[in-house]
């Protein structure tokens, strides 16, 4: 089978899947545009009133809120924390262009949040509950799908370009750190979400905004969020960057769910190239653009983070572990976690 083929075959299942799970969840679509208000054209079509930026989940939806926050017209945050009780899948249609508007996800909890491109199947975007972070900008569509009965709590920030660019302030910025603060990138950026940055997510929604001095005390949180972000992408190695498009989104979405599925077995990268539709050339330097690591270097950071979820949530023993992520060897798997966190995953599996 050529690739051709591969690919149709592989929207035809999808596009089947999708019709399925578009039966059981609300759908919510919107297209950003200049002036455009998520808060109010979400309570629209929820028909649910705005009040001083505040919206309230009516109860035959299930319970939460959503808030906005303003920091001036190119510098806006939204807080969702909420449970409901049905999924609900938000798109968003690209823009014709990037425009000068970032887009940072940030997001924090212990279920699966999926979050896909164009017609892909749904991917995990937090895997074991795992936090985490999503830069992009509005020419690139994205759907992201809330599962019922499972508290949903995120909050994104869009900044201008200009705005992001001057507080930043760096006087030698990486390739990564150029791109998201250039003009006409179309870029899509993944990160985790560290125990500090969860912290402060979590100052943030808790904020009682009725205080009027709050909104100065949330600025500059995010902004420290912002901080702890852009020094982690500051760090990424410097390489020529390559504009990315919704279907380049959506295929390296796909390879992140493959790699993610199945840890006890090594990802093949002509295997991942022939389901992307793509070189192994171009899936290497997209894939670590993205992502912020190679192919093999990821996997094995997500099998490590596997294990560790193994040890200390699901309380399974070392070896339990080490077998199910495909290890025959378990001082090689007590090395490479080691590696990683700087303890045994005997000593891990005790820690509090």
């Amino acid at each position: 089978m050529n690739i051709e083929e591969s690919d149709l075959n592989f929207r035809k299942l999808h596009d089947l899947r999708l019709s399925n799970q578009l039966l059981l969840a609300m759908i919510f679509e919107f297209t950003t545009a200049p002036g455009f208000d998520f808060i109010t054209f979400f309570g629209k079509q929820i028909n649910a009133p705005v009040r001083d930026n505040f919206l309230e989940i009516p109860k035959t939806m299930g319970e939460g809120y959503v808030r906005k926050v303003r920091f001036g017209d190119d510098f806006k945050l939204t807080i969702h924390r909420y449970t409901l009780k049905e999924d609900l899948i938000v798109k968003r249609n690209p823009t014709p262009e990037s425009g000068s508007v970032r887009t940072i996800f940030f997001y924090n909890h212990w279920e699966d949040l999926e979050v896909k491109y164009n017609r892909e199947e749904n991917i995990p975007f937090a895997h074991k509950g795992e936090s985490a972070i999503l830069l992009s900008t509005n020419d690139l569509r994205t759907e992201i799908r809330f599962p019922a009965d499972s508290i949903i709590h995120y909050v994104v920030v869009a900044i201008g370009a200009d705005r992001l660019r001057s507080i930043l302030s760096s006087e030698k910025p990486n390739s990564t750190i150029k791109t998201i603060i250039g003009e006409n990138a179309s870029f899509l950026f993944f990160e985790s979400l560290d125990p500090e940055m969860q912290l402060l997510l979590n100052n943030i929604v808790s904020v009682d905004m009725n205080n009027s001095l709050n909104n100065f005390y949330v600025q500059i949180k995010v902004q420290e969020l912002m901080y702890l972000l852009f020094s982690k992408l500051s760090l990424r190695e410097n390489t020529t960057f390559k504009n990315i498009n919704s279907n380049d989104a959506e295929k390296l979405l796909v390879i992140r769910n493959e790699i993610l599925s199945d840890l006890s077995s090594p990802p093949v990268l002509s295997e991942l190239a022939m389901i992307a539709s793509m070189s192994e050339t171009k899936l290497k330097q997209l894939f670590k653009q993205t992502f912020g690591d190679s192919v093999y270097n990821y996997y094995q950071k997500a099998r490590m983070e596997e294990a560790a979820f193994l040890l200390k949530q699901a309380k399974h023993s070392v070896s339990e572990v080490g077998y199910e992520l495909g290890f025959s060897n378990l001082s090689h798997f007590s090395r490479l976690f080691e590696k990683q966190y700087g303890i045994t995953p005997k000593k891990f599996s005790y820690t509090s």
